[in-house]
């Protein structure tokens, strides 16, 4: 969906719950309900968990949607909510994860099995971010994974820009010192690909 129109879509359901057309919050759910739950997935790395927590998260909405001053956008009041939500949620019940120095470095993969090799390396980044520290970790699930840019996931953190831009900085140089080569792998792997492109046009 265009974000103007879900902007224009959010601003008129929360003006009918507000005025009493509780029927109207179906409309923010259906239109919020994937990314808060995959945002939650983000967090703890578990689809039931990851289910409550976005519930969880619209209740609380719910409750405080009179609160929502409208000095951003519905969605980033929205997400910033969920974040407090799963951020307390993983302090009550911490989701299980390795000490950054235990988590498996992925092994050097044959090229031509690259989409395999992609793959592989792709979880052992998710499960090398998951053993980050929470303050490092969540600015890493907010801009990388769920493809916020810098002011919206300070937002979402309730953060001054330049502190989650120190925070992303840090949450590289601890996967970088603990993973030296995922950034040889990766760049290997988009020589790669640019190559196939390459071939493909010829």
């Amino acid at each position: 969906m265009n974000a103007t129109i879900s902007a224009d879509a959010d601003l008129a359901d929360v003006d009918r719950v507000l005025a009493g057309d509780v029927r109207a919050f179906e409309g923010i759910v259906r239109r919020w309900q994937g990314p808060l739950i995959n945002l939650a997935w983000r967090y703890c790395r578990d689809r039931g968990r990851a289910e409550e927590m976005a519930q969880e998260a619209f209740l609380r909405a719910w409750r405080g949607l009179s609160h929502w001053r409208r000095e951003s956008s519905f969605s980033t009041w929205l997400f910033a909510l969920a974040a407090n939500v799963y951020r307390s949620e993983l302090k009550r019940f911490p989701t299980e994860t390795l000490p950054l120095e235990a988590a498996p470095e992925p092994a050097c993969f044959a090229t031509q099995h690259s989409e395999l090799a992609a793959q592989l390396s792709h979880d052992a980044v998710h499960r090398a971010v998951l053993a980050l520290p929470l303050r490092y970790r969540e600015p890493v699930i907010l801009f990388y994974f769920h493809e916020m840019d810098v002011a919206t996931a300070a937002a979402t953190m309730g953060l001054p820009q330049g502190t989650l831009k120190a925070r992303l900085s840090r949450a590289r140089a601890l996967l970088r010192q603990r993973f030296p080569r995922l950034e040889t792998e990766y760049a290997a792997m988009e020589v790669s690909a640019l190559k196939t492109e390459k071939e493909a046009v010829n």
